[in-house]
């Protein structure tokens, strides 16, 4: 055999991945054995690579849930989903809201309602639940469309209240709080479609698809072979085409995105908001000042206030010149923006006014529980000036909004002066959150339109007075009430309302009570006016 080293060509494969071997592990670990005096040393192993994980893009407050969605949460995703696709009315406010709301209500108690919580919590989170429930029932008994729009954007927030519960600072931080889950429950459905049980969840995908195709083969043949058949199938499914086809799709995924969203919130809730609140930076005199102004200004006009008040009709125009149904007119709009700003002034005031001392939390007492109860008087002439103004003027939806938004804020004004006796700066927020959807929820019971309609026949009995345009605008609702009017005054108000309410339009979706208790009075309306 010959001496010579042979080249990597001429190498067996086992020799030539030795050489590989040896030369990658020389160049590993070999080390200078002589450095210049004053050079740093090389390690003698490679650093081990360090793994940082990216922050959370919202915070360390809320990350991401550690586990992939379950199937409950997939499936109450889908049957959301479908039931907003196939419930939810296309036009007049129907029954089909407060179906969708029952659903997503069933799909939050059954995916996560469970969670670990004191009974309160849950006490309130059912609450809310059921309010957001009863909120979404307004459209299926009422038939004013502004009224319902307004009842189903509270109903959304009360939902995000019920799953949000209190993980979060601010109340009206848990009430927008669904959108935000629903954006991040995009990563987190994918996460648990990718590393689910995917076979499974594709096999009962095919199978809902084959079952969909076959209702539609035997549903159309069917409905040709009986036309009673026909009616019924046309009533339950709603028409495909391309307009409503892109609205079914589009339902279909906000219903199925707020179901994740809920069920996010409910199972992976941000960490709870620190306790207690940071000490503030003001002193006694700087905020005790302009709130001691503030307070005596009120003194002032409440003091003027209370001869009016408790005045006759002759003091009124004595003191101003002006009729008392035109001095209730005159300056209801600007005591309202005065309550408005009032109750601001206090809810800041109670938050950052000092209490490291008794003689501050005093002053903090006496200033705003003063403040407060002067408000509550100018509340009081507020509303006693509207009440006056529609008596003297008559009746509308406006006016009456108005005075609730009005008898609202004088409920805001006791819970804050509730809080501040007990320096309580968290209380006033939720507190009025809860008195707005209980106002709303008593508007329904009171019904705005028929409620108006119903003021402004009494009074067209002792005035002669009724502007039956205006009237004619209004919904089904005040229909039971504009009917005890005398002709022809009741027909010029009906049949604007009969030719608006096209009744071959509705189905199941669109049942609505109010609609169908003002039929008959409609059909009898007469055609002159």
């Amino acid at each position: 055999m010959s001496d010579e080293p042979t080249t990597p060509e001429e190498a067996g494969p086992a020799d030539a991945r030795q050489d590989a071997e040896r030369t990658t592990a020389e160049r590993t670990t070999a080390v200078p054995t002589a450095l210049p005096p004053g050079q740093p040393q090389w390690p003698t192993t490679p650093p081990a690579p360090v793994s940082v994980a990216p922050p959370p893009i919202f915070g360390a407050r809320w990350p991401a849930p550690a586990h992939p969605p379950s199937r409950a949460v997939l499936v109450g995703a889908v049957a959301a989903g479908l039931t907003a696709a196939v419930a939810v009315p296309a036009g007049r406010p129907g029954i089909g809201w407060f179906v969708t709301a029952l659903v997503l209500a069933a799909a939050a108690v059954a995916v996560g309602w469970r969670r670990p919580r004191s009974r309160r919590a849950a006490a309130t989170d059912l609450g809310w639940l059921l309010v957001a429930v009863a909120l979404a029932d307004v459209g299926a008994v009422r038939d004013a469309g502004w009224f319902v729009t307004l009842c189903l954007v509270a109903a959304c927030g009360a939902g995000s209240l019920a799953v949000a519960g209190r993980s979060f600072r601010n109340v009206l931080m848990a009430g927008a709080a669904m959108p935000v889950a629903a954006l991040r429950g995009v990563p987190w459905v994918a996460r648990g479609l990718r590393h689910g049980d995917t076979q499974k969840g594709l096999r009962i995908a095919v199978a809902a698809v084959v079952g969909v195709l076959l209702l539609t083969v035997f549903g159309s043949l069917l409905a040709e072979a009986d036309a009673a058949f026909a009616t019924v199938l046309d009533a339950l499914v709603p028409t495909l085409d391309g307009p409503s086809t892109a609205r079914s799709v589009g339902l279909f995924v906000l219903g199925a995105a707020s179901a994740v969203g809920g069920a996010l919130l409910l199972m992976a809730p941000p960490a709870p908001p620190d306790a207690g609140k940071p000490p503030s930076r003001l002193r006694g005199l700087e905020w005790a000042l302009p709130v001691g102004l503030l307070a005596g200004l009120f003194a002032l006009f409440v003091a003027v206030q209370l001869a009016t008040l408790f005045g006759s009709d002759d003091h009124v125009v004595r003191t101003t010149g002006l009729t008392y149904a035109e001095y209730a007119r005159s300056g209801f709009w600007q005591l309202l923006a005065v309550t408005a700003l009032a109750l601001c002034v206090i809810v800041a005031a109670s938050r950052w006014a000092p209490e490291n001392s008794p003689a501050a939390r005093t002053t903090k007492r006496v200033l705003l529980g003063t403040l407060a109860v002067l408000t509550l008087v100018i509340v009081a002439s507020a509303l006693s000036r509207m009440w006056l103004y529609q008596q003297a003027y008559g009746f509308t939806v406006l006016r009456l909004l108005v005075l609730t938004c009005e008898l609202w804020l004088g409920v805001g004004f006791v819970i804050v002066l509730w809080s501040v006796l007990r320096l309580r700066a968290g209380g006033p927020t939720r507190g009025m959150v809860v008195a707005g959807a209980v106002a709303l929820l008593a508007l329904a019971v009171l019904d705005p339109e028929r409620f108006v309609a119903e003021r402004n026949v009494d009074r067209y009995t002792t005035t002669g007075e009724f502007d039956a345009g205006y009237h004619a605008r209004l919904s089904a609702d005040a229909v039971p009430a504009l009917g005890r009017l005398p002709e022809p005054v009741r027909s010029c108000a009906l049949n604007s309302i009969a030719h608006r309410i096209v009744w071959e339009d509705d189905d199941w979706r669109s049942a609505n009570a109010a609609r169908a208790g003002a039929a008959a009075t409609l059909a009898g309306a007469q055609t002159g006016c």
